[in-house]
């Protein structure tokens, strides 16, 4: 039990304070979300350490001393530092409290709000450009993160609603033929995490292309490390040492280690405000991306999740998931080509002479499983090109007259083996493999 369910005496939406009771019977009829539930009962309980009564002598108070009570309350938030948001809405949540305790009209309380702009955000927010996305999603370090990335930007869920995405949601989806794969959202969700339907309101979205290959990776991944994946189990599991190994798969990842792990994304991608990059940015990148391609307002409106006005809601029921999945397909998230970042490497590579690269991939990743994907390709492309550790120069770059080097002016750097293959292709040369793993390279001035 948590602090302010003991401390105001709670049963689920039931409270042994017949003040506190009132409002959450309230609160029932009208959204009965457990977020909202949560962050009532805990103001209330700051508030009542606050005055040093229960709530019920609270609301037995003269109106003038109740309305003093609360605005220096809110006025102490406020210089405790809280945003103003923070602030107006503890107030909100207080008057609430009262209201449903018969003060209203003369009773009313009268307390001032803090002015808050219309655009006003206390912590500075960056929506990164499709760009900028696309390569975090390479930089993310997995095929797991790199799917999260993508299916964040290209549904616009929630990061609860990721979290609590079951394997069985998208199994039937993703043995489909399509380029949009449906998303479901729906109440029951909040089992898994209280915020995963907001509003208890059902809808589906998709995620596109990009993000069902990393899908794909990802549980292949997964099914090559255990056995195969139930359709209880959560589909974004956590892989936390402090997890037992066998409530992982029915662990979700949590809400801050998702957070960090899109900032890190974005540090590595080298995005300039990557500390202001959070899992609601790619949200918001996912209704830019829905306007600029100019797909209709209430389609948008229903794929971000907002209540629709009047009845129209019945208009997107499962009849018309086709002709949603249709529009969706044709909307453009990544500016880069249909074929990924890896996918034109795979090409390059055939350019070159290796052929069956995808064999190679799968064979080297059996035996190292710790590697993903591009570096597996570009350990095979070394092999393949000749380039060999503490070699000193590219076998098909020697110079005949190997003294005239002595002659030569270079500039150097250390660099990843995941950026070798495009600075060979800038006409840089390896010096030597560091014990670290990474690489010593040179390019002629």
């Amino acid at each position: 039990m948590r602090v302010w369910e003991e401390f105001l005496r709670l049963d689920g939406w039931r409270s042994q304070f017949v003040s506190v009771d009132k409002v959450l019977r309230h609160y029932a009829r009208r959204v009965r979300s457990e977020r909202t539930r949560e962050n009532f009962c805990s103001t209330l309980m700051l508030f009542c350490r606050y005055c040093k009564v229960n709530p019920d002598t609270l609301v037995s108070l003269p109106s003038a001393e109740a309305s003093k009570l609360c605005q220096g309350f809110t006025d102490s938030l406020g210089d405790r530092g809280f945003s103003v948001r923070y602030v107006n809405v503890s107030q909100a949540f207080l008057k609430t409290f009262y209201k449903e305790n018969g003060f209203t009209g003369e009773k009313e309380l009268k307390v001032e709000r803090y002015h808050q702009p219309t655009r006003y955000r206390k912590k500075p927010e960056y929506v990164p450009t499709s760009d900028e996305i696309h390569r975090m999603g390479y930089a993310a370090g997995s095929a797991k993160n790199r799917a999260m990335i993508f299916a964040l930007y290209t549904s616009g869920v929630r990061n609860s609603t990721l979290r609590a995405l079951l394997y069985g949601d998208v199994k039937d989806e993703l043995n489909r033929n399509s380029d949009a794969v449906k998303i479901p959202v729906y109440p029951e969700m909040k089992r898994t995490d209280e915020g995963a339907c907001k509003g208890n309101i059902p809808y589906y979205t998709f995620v596109s292309r990009e993000a069902i290959k990393a899908l794909k990776e990802y549980l292949s991944e997964r099914k090559q490390a255990s056995e195969e994946i139930a359709d209880g189990e959560l589909l974004f599991c956590s892989d936390s040492n402090q997890v037992p190994r066998q409530k992982q798969r029915f662990t979700p990842v949590s809400r801050n280690g998702l957070e960090r792990m899109v900032k890190r994304a974005a540090r590595l991608a080298d995005v300039q405000h990557w500390q202001d990059v959070t899992p609601k940015s790619l949200r918001k990148a996912f209704e830019s991306a829905l306007r600029n391609n100019r797909l209709d307002p209430k389609d948008q409106e229903f794929l971000m999740g907002h209540i629709l006005p009047g009845t129209q809601d019945p208009y997107y029921d499962s009849s018309k998931v086709e002709d949603l999945r249709a529009k969706y397909s044709k909307i453009e998230f990544f500016k880069t080509a249909q074929v990924d970042k890896l996918e034109m490497i795979k090409v390059f590579a055939h350019t070159l002479g290796i052929d069956k690269i995808e064999v190679k991939i799968q064979k080297m990743r059996e035996k190292q499983r710790d590697i993903d994907e591009m570096e597996a390709l570009g350990k095979i492309m070394r092999e393949e090109l000749g380039i060999k550790p503490l070699e000193t120069k590219m076998v098909k770059n020697k110079e005949k007259n190997e003294d005239c080097d002595n002659h030569k002016k270079y500039e150097s750097k250390i660099i990843d083996e995941r950026a070798l293959l495009s600075h060979i292709d800038d006409g840089w040369e390896i010096i030597k493999e560091l014990k670290n793993g990474k690489l010593a390279m040179r390019r002629e001035l």
